[in-house]
């Protein structure tokens, strides 16, 4: 048994893919619309081009993701997704990444626990922690 992470985008996963893709190298596993349903008698017109559900990687990790019934804002309050990464120039490369178009809410910074540490919100909203840490 495993837990995923599943994310609403309200209309912006075709978007998110992309900036995933190209902030964090993530990749694209699976994306399917509303258009692909076998039954359509459900899936109002202007839905069709959202995803359904959608799968990416982050590194072993795979997030589900999914437009929902679209419009709105997306909330991802009360919880991040973390990256540990393997270098500090590689938490930065991500985390600068990331802050595109987002809100720095704690610079990257060495810590009593890390040899860096720091968190992000994208521009989806969607909270991020970077971490490379010291060893035990």
């Amino acid at each position: 048994m495993h837990t995923n992470s599943y994310l609403f985008f309200n209309g912006r996963s075709a978007e998110a893919l992309k900036f995933y893709k190209e902030a964090i190298g993530t990749t694209d596993e699976m994306v399917m619309r509303f258009s692909d349903s076998p039954d359509q008698s459900g899936v109002p017109p202007e839905n069709k081009d959202l995803v359904m559900h959608a799968q990416f990687k982050i590194g072993d990790t795979t997030i589900f993701m999914s437009d929902g019934c679209g419009g709105g804002t997306t909330k991802f309050e009360g919880s991040s997704l973390a990256i540990a990464a393997d270098t500090v120039p590689d938490a930065q490369r991500i985390f600068d990444a990331l802050a595109k178009g987002g809100n720095i809410t704690q610079p990257l910074m060495e810590t009593f626990f890390a040899k860096t540490f720091g968190m992000v919100q994208d521009k989806f909203g969607m909270h991020w922690m970077l971490i490379v840490a010291k060893p035990m």
